[in-house]
């Protein structure tokens, strides 16, 4: 079965238990690396209360939600190959990857990896300012503000304040 195939069975096998359960699903992917085949799935908890904001996933919530999906997929052996099924938390240095992640994280600061260097930097730190017509943008430390194509960031992901 093709990569796409998969994964969108396993969403719509995923999406009534992960709702009964009170999860969402971040991220799915099917992906192999050197020679091995990895089944990831990103998980977190439903949002509750005003700020829409998703609740943090423990370790208990990942093993309930593999062991619902590697019985599900045991049943229904759609994967023909050997694979490594993970499940855990997007964490907190989340990828952004689609629309609705970089517009949930509005106001956030984020780390941006471009293909090819601009002004001479690859990567770039600054607060989203917004998402829209494939272009994501950022205030800067000195407070310009900076627009990147989406085409050409290579990696975007929330990024870790201690």
């Amino acid at each position: 079965m093709a990569k796409k195939k998969i994964t969108r069975l396993v969403e719509n096998e995923l999406a009534p238990f992960l709702k009964a359960e009170g999860y969402v699903l971040y991220h799915l992917e099917f992906v192999k690396e050197s020679h091995d085949w990895f089944l990831r799935v990103f998980i977190e908890k439903a949002p509750d209360g005003e700020d829409h904001q998703p609740g943090a996933v423990g370790t208990d919530d990942c093993e309930k939600v593999s062991r619902f999906l590697s019985d599900r997929l045991d049943e229904l052996d759609p994967i023909e190959q050997n694979y490594y099924l993970e499940v855990s938390s997007p964490g907190m240095d989340r990828p952004l990857l689609k629309e609705e992640h970089f517009l949930r994280y509005i106001g956030e600061l984020v780390d941006l990896r471009l293909y090819r260097a601009e002004d001479g930097k690859k990567d770039w730190t600054g607060r989203l300012l917004g998402f829209g017509d494939e272009t994501v943008s950022i205030e800067l430390e000195n407070g310009e503000s900076k627009n990147f194509s989406l085409k050409d960031i290579s990696k975007a992901s929330l990024t870790v304040v201690f």
